[in-house]
């Protein structure tokens, strides 16, 4: 059985970080509908939802997947790549918890888990701003008696890897080459985003579906020429904040069959 854990806005969104956007501002009330909207689009895919709730004083927390990489023996809390996001990993680390064991890499690793793209036992890790080859290399380790073996991956351009890069299964990459560097990726068959939509590159796979962002009719079509079955959702809103669709979840088997619908207090407890 699929989980998902996602988090609410916080109210302060319009202060996240940025990196490669200029800072727009962001209407909070349409980004909270619009990730509502997501959540419930990824329940209607099979996803079971644990909601976090939103954290006020953190802007980016919304983001979910970075602070975590999980697997399907373990969780790994990671050192965030800005340390402004390093308190966010608590309650995801108590929320993550009932589900995988957990471990914690440390500093000087940063590693962001909008970085990690897993094909099967390979983890490909995006060198980035956010991610140093310390955090690979601890990630490495901590994964190595699971059988998990770690790629480094170049990152130019972009925050993550999953921003211009997507494993959509069939051994099919969605792949933006403008910011990454697809020679660790010989093997694959890579598909290239049109040049007027960079952005396209980060999909979401649940099942058999591919989700994407609205705004993207050209990726759109040449996916479904290639026989994928493909949803959209609008995020605008929260791609002001150089949001993906993969980043607003961590998503894994939960391997049970008695969990339903949880939600969290702003303490991180069970409600």
């Amino acid at each position: 059985m699929l989980t998902g854990i996602t988090r609410g806005v916080s109210p302060c969104l319009g202060d996240c970080e940025l990196s490669f956007l200029p800072r727009r501002e962001i209407d909070v009330r349409k980004a909270t509908r619009q990730h509502q909207a997501y959540e419930q689009c990824i329940t209607k895919l099979g996803v079971q939802i644990v909601s976090l709730p939103s954290e006020p004083e953190f802007p980016d927390a919304v983001f979910v997947e970075d602070p975590a990489v999980v697997v399907d023996e373990v969780a790994v809390i990671t050192p965030m790549g800005t340390e402004v996001r390093g308190q966010e990993a608590k309650s995801l680390a108590t929320a993550l918890s009932p589900f995988r064991p957990l471990k914690f890499m440390s500093y000087p690793a940063r590693l962001e888990g909008g970085d990690i793209m897993r094909v099967d036992r390979t983890l490909y890790v995006g060198g980035s701003r956010r991610t140093n080859h310390a955090g690979m290399d601890q990630l490495a380790e901590i994964l190595l008696p699971y059988g998990y073996q770690v790629c480094p991956v170049d990152v130019k351009g972009c925050l993550h890897l999953k921003t211009g890069c997507s494993y959509l299964g069939r051994n099919t990459l969605l792949v933006n080459q403008s910011w990454v560097d697809t020679a660790p990726l010989k093997g694959f068959d890579v598909i290239d985003i049109p040049t007027t939509e960079p952005w396209a590159a980060n999909a979401l796979v649940i099942q058999d579906v591919i989700l994407l962002p609205t705004g993207f009719p050209q990726t759109r079509a040449i996916l479904e020429d290639r026989g994928f079955h493909v949803q959209t959702i609008d995020v605008s809103e929260l791609m002001k904040a150089e949001a993906g669709l993969t980043c607003m979840s961590i998503i894994f088997d939960s391997f049970e069959s008695t969990i339903s619908r949880t939600s969290f207090t702003n303490s991180g407890e069970m409600a």
